[in-house]
Order: structure tokens, then C-alpha cells, then sequence
């Protein structure tokens, strides 16, 4: 049984270990490198590049859509798609919420929090006039585990940083609990930094939805302050 919860707790361990080499994937392309190899990529994949406008265009997710891509320090981090034909309040609550549904089902992502669809009496013009609420979905992309020998002796090193060979092969219940705690939290860490959510604009009476593909690890820290 130790053996066997060990196992377990090293393979959740693993996913910190290994997730800075991981980042957030649009359309399976990275969201990393320079803004003109991220345009080079999405025109093949079939969008079109308005350099007057600096925006993509093409079909994502069954809908017409711009692309803008978002730098910082020259290193691309953010995706944003955004709606090409505006849809009004009733169509955006019904894309909104089919959205979260096709995310939720999805395995490659995991919640943020609990369901945020909007219901389906909720009046969300007088929502977002009155109260200025926001209308918005996160989740995040699960990390992506390469299963090989190289992880796993990579793996074991970490480990033995902390405990002995002999304490991992049968570890307290002390040491269990401190390797559990530790991988939760790198698990929670990493995951984070691969952010996908999507909210809704409204611009007078016409509404959009901005998705957003999110790489953290490039996104400004306030390094340049």
C-alpha cells in the first residue's frame, strides 16, 4: 500500500518538475516565441494576416474570428480570440454557456472554480450596466507528462534531495503527507501558468466573446519597473 500511495504522489510531483518546459497551447502551437513565428503558424493553420490592422482572421471553434496576438518583451503570451460578428444579448448567453460546457467536458482542462454559466433568466444588459458586473470563465490547461525513463530517474534525484533512498521506500506517514502537500501545491503552481478563459464585451448593444490563451510564464511580472 505505502509503495502503491508513493507512486501516486510521485507521479502528481512529477507534473511540477516538468511544467516549466510546458506551456499553454493554442490550436497545438505554443504560445511562446516571437509574435512574427506565432503569425507565420496560424497562417498555416489557415488564418489570414491583416498587417494594416495587425489581426488574423479565420474560422475557430465553428465561428468567424480575429486573432491578436500579445507580446511582452518580445516573447508572445497571450492568444486573444474575439468574436468577428457581434450577437445580441440573448445569442451571446447561449454561446457563453456552451463555451463552458465544451471546456468543461473537455479533458485537457480542469476548473478554476465552480459553474459559471449564466442563468438563463439572468438580464445581463442590466447586470453589466447597474452593477458593472463581469461575465467571465477561467480554467486551466492540464499539464502535459512525458512518461520515460529520463523522467523518472529525474524524478528520483528531486527526491532524494529531501529524504534518503531508505525513507522513500517506505515512507512515514509524516513524509507522505509532506510530499502530497508539496506536489498539491506545485500541481495548483504550474497549472496556473497555463490560463484559458473568456469573458463577454459589450460594446453599446452588441455583444462578443473574447477568449483568451494565456502563457504566464511570459506575461509581465513587473520586471521592467
Amino acid at each position: 500500500m505505502r509503495k502503491i500511495m508513493l507512486n501516486a504522489i510521485l507521479f502528481v510531483f512529477s507534473i511540477g518538475v516538468f511544467a516549466q518546459k510546458d506551456v499553454t497551447k493554442f490550436l497545438g502551437i505554443p504560445v511562446d516565441g516571437t509574435k512574427s513565428e506565432m503569425i507565420q503558424k496560424l497562417k498555416a493553420k489557415g488564418f489570414q494576416y491583416d498587417a494594416s490592422r495587425d489581426y488574423l482572421t479565420g474560422e475557430f471553434n465553428g465561428h468567424r474570428s480575429e486573432l491578436i496576438v500579445a507580446t511582452n518583451n518580445n516573447k508572445v503570451w497571450r492568444i486573444m480570440v474575439r468574436d468577428a460578428f457581434p450577437s445580441n444579448e440573448s445569442n451571446i448567453k447561449i454561446k457563453f454557456n456552451l463555451l463552458y460546457r465544451q471546456f468543461e467536458k473537455n479533458e485537457k482542462y480542469i476548473h478554476v472554480s465552480s459553474d459559471q454559466t449564466i442563468p438563463d433568466e439572468e438580464n445581463i444588459s442590466h447586470q453589466m450596466t447597474i452593477y458593472n458586473k463581469r461575465y467571465e470563465a477561467s480554467f486551466y490547461q492540464l499539464p502535459v507528462i512525458e512518461d520515460s525513463l529520463a523522467l523518472a530517474e529525474e524524478l528520483r534525484s528531486l527526491m532524494l534531495t529531501k529524504y534518503t533512498e531508505e525513507q522513500l521506500a517506505n515512507p512515514t506517514e509524516d513524509i507522505q503527507s509532506d510530499i502530497v502537500n508539496s506536489s498539491v501545491s506545485l500541481f495548483i503552481e504550474k497549472c496556473s501558468n497555463k490560463s484559458v478563459w473568456f469573458m463577454i464585451d459589450r460594446q453599446y448593444n452588441d455583444y462578443y466573446l473574447l477568449l483568451f490563451y494565456d502563457n504566464e510564464y511570459n506575461h509581465s511580472d513587473g520586471e521592467d519597473l
